[in-house]
């Protein structure tokens, strides 16, 4: 909102906002640069891409990914950041090909030790959300893009409409996770419904199920988990005491 933090520009559209989130507005302030490296999300799901190329450079040390999607090209700007299914990445090119648009993106070693993007493939799906702008709604919670480790699908019951998903979590991580709070899995924002121990589940409504990849998880699956930030900083807050 106007007045929070002086000089920072909150509501920007069509050219204005194009050249102030590529970073090249004359009428930029300090705030504004620095507030424009606040990068976050919500994980609401804007698209679902596709990976139409991947190719292993640095010794296979990193994935140079191309990816479909359709967002409009010209609001890409090299060096923007889009969430592909949770993982923050970096955008180092971007056009169109056959009317459709793609942007590339590295995947380095940590990312492909990390998370599921050492799985992903020619064709794999992506769930996609592009960084959230001063301004816009905050829709599902905030997301950092960072993803924590690794959950893995061990039950999924099909309801009427809607799918209950269980998980296990890395032990490390379990103990962010709490009844009602949130979770990101493969970017998405969801409610945790139960936890017991390393375990907990999630239910999927059918618009979720109908929009993002999360209807093809299957048990076994393995999915990107960011636990809830405000759950990291009240953990720290408790053992600093």
């Amino acid at each position: 909102m106007p007045g929070l933090v002086p000089g920072i520009h909150v509501l920007k559209t069509g050219a204005a906002r194009k050249t102030w989130m590529a970073g090249t507005s004359p009428a930029m302030t300090k705030a504004d640069k620095a507030i424009r490296k606040i990068l976050m999300f919500t994980g609401i799901i804007t698209d679902v891409g596709e990976i139409a190329s991947l190719k292993p450079v640095a010794q296979g040390q990193l994935h140079r990914l191309r990816i479909l999607c359709r967002y409009d090209q010209s609001t890409i700007a090299d060096g923007a950041s889009i969430a592909c299914n949770g993982v923050c990445l970096t955008v180092v090119a971007s056009g169109v090909e056959n009317g459709r648009t793609w942007f590339d993106v590295d995947a380095a070693a940590e990312t492909l030790r990390m998370t599921t993007a050492r799985h992903w493939q020619v064709g794999t799906r992506l769930n996609l959300e592009r960084a959230l702008k001063i301004g816009d709604e905050l829709g599902g919670h905030i997301v950092a893009g960072h993803v924590d480790g690794i959950a893995t699908i061990v039950a999924r019951d099909d309801l009427p409409d809607m799918a209950r998903v269980e998980f296990d979590a890395p032990r490390d991580l379990a103990r962010f996770i709490a009844t009602k709070g949130s979770v990101t899995l493969d970017g998405v924002s969801l409610t945790v419904n139960t936890v017991a121990d390393t375990r907990f589940s999630v239910l999927i409504i059918p618009h979720t199920l109908s929009v993002t990849t999360l209807s093809g998880w299957q048990q076994g699956s393995e999915v990107n988990l960011e636990v809830d930030l405000m759950a990291r900083y009240a953990a720290r807050l408790t053992e600093m005491k």
